[in-house]
Formats: C-alpha cells, structure tokens, sequence
C-alpha cells in the first residue's frame, strides 16, 4: 500500500466513523442504493458503515470536497491568527531599533524578512532583496535574525548583529550569504576584518546583551507568527513563506498592494 492510498483509506474510515456517529448518515443512506428500510429502525452498526462506505468509494468527490474545505478552513485560521500576531506585534515587527533596516529609513511600505545565515533559500533569496531596494527608493526591509540551524548559524547572526552598532550590518549581511562556505563564527571574524570593523569589539559585542535582546526578539515574534521555516516575507500584513522562483515579482506585486491599499491590520 502507498502512501497515497494508504492515506485515502484511512481518510475513508474516519469519515465513514463521523458520518455512522451523526445524524447526517440519513442522508447518505436515503440517497445510497441500499435496500434496509429506516421505517423500521437500524440496529446494525456495521450494515451502516458498509453503506457509508459503499457510497463514499462511488462518490469519491465528496472527499475531494471535504478535504478542499478543510484546507481552506484551516488556512483561514491561520491566515486570521497571522494577522492578530501583526497586529500585536506591529512595533516589533515594523519599527524595532533592535533590528538594521534598510532602503528609505520612512518608507511607506515595509517588508520583514526573517531568515538564517545557513539556510539555502535564503541566501538564494538575498539578491532579490536587495534588487528590491535598489528599485524602489520609498520601500524598507527590515532584516530579523532567525538561526535555527544550530550554532553556527547563531554565531553569524549575532555577528551581523555586532556589525550593526559599527555601521557595517548591512556589508557584513551580505557578504556572510554571497561568500562561499558555512556562515560561522571563523567567517564572521574573517569578513569583520576586511571590512575594517575593531574584531575584539565585535566579539564582545557577539555576547553582549543588545545582541541577545535582538535575537530574542525575533524568536518570540516568530513563534507569535507560528513561522515554520526560513525564510518569510511579511509585505505589511501580506506573506510570502519560503523563496519562489519570482520572489522579486511577488514582493514588487505586494508592495503595489500594500501602498495602494495599505494593511488590514496594524503594520
């Protein structure tokens, strides 16, 4: 048995359990070419669920249907807890001094991207932000340190975090994605001194308290978000989770939306 069937067949069962346990079953059983009679009471529990079952197997839609319709119930539950945590959390997310920005310091949209040093899509991402940037002067990007991938992704994060009280966050961010190789701290240290930065500085500052704040921060708003992985775009209160191939599109298309239309919550 395949997953797939496997799947279908258990989806088959619990349906059939809810259906034989509701009032519903008379209406499957009215419509099914079953020949016991309801006039005179149903005591056969299996009788019923073969009935069930019977008609479900011939009208595989149904499920279809149920399963469409479950998506679209779940996705708008997490679509309005999504907007909620916005909502809360909107000077965190939007307007933190504990996180670099940039593009335009007052731009009229704003885009979150969460993310980890050591993550592939990310780092296949980072052009297409940066691009955005570069095209648009009135858009800001606020980058939120996400390391989930172990310690050596905390150790960039916190690296590019020290690099931000020495003005070189946004050199350091960029160079740690496009250099080849693990971002770690052995990079961090090596990128610090060609770009100049005071290393010894940059390592106290690595674990020093502003640097964890800001780490904390991020984590707690990406558990607020229910975020599943790295990265995610938040367009004011629009997402785009993961990295499409038409990433940059996609966020063009979003900022259009935002400034035209702006929030449905607070952003």
């Amino acid at each position: 048995m395949t997953f797939k069937t496997g799947l279908a067949t258990a989806l088959v069962a619990a349906v059939v359990a809810a259906i034989v346990s509701a009032a519903t079953v008379l209406v499957v059983w009215r419509d099914s070419t079953a020949t016991a009679s309801l006039s005179g009471g149903i005591s056969d529990k299996k009788a019923i669920e073969d009935v069930v079952q019977e008609y479900l197997t011939k009208n595989p839609e149904i499920l279809v249907a149920m399963t469409t319709e479950l998506d679209r119930r779940q996705q708008e539950e997490q679509d309005q807890q999504q907007n909620k945590a916005i909502s809360e959390n909107a000077d965190a997310l939007f307007r933190s001094d504990k996180s670099f920005t940039a593009g335009d310091p007052d731009g009229d949209v704003t885009v979150v991207e969460f993310f980890d040093y050591n993550c592939g899509y990310c780092r296949r991402a980072m052009p297409d932000v940066m691009k955005l940037t570069d095209n648009d002067d009135k858009v800001r990007v606020v980058f939120k340190e996400l390391p989930i991938f172990g310690g050596d992704s905390e150790d960039a994060a916190k690296g590019a975090l020290a690099a931000k009280m020495q003005g070189k966050y946004l050199e350091m961010h960029q160079k740690l994605f496009s250099e080849p190789g693990k971002a770690n701290k052995e990079k961090v240290l090596r990128i610090a001194n060609e770009l100049g930065l005071d290393v010894p500085q940059l390592e106290k500052d690595m674990e020093g308290q502003e640097v964890a704040d800001g780490l904390a921060e991020a984590y707690a708003l990406a558990q607020s978000l229910g975020l599943q992985g790295t990265p995610l775009y938040l367009i004011g209160d629009r997402t785009i989770p993961g990295a499409p191939d038409d990433l940059y599109d996609q966020l063009v298309e979003n900022v259009e939306v935002i400034r035209k239309e702006g929030c449905k919550t607070s952003c």
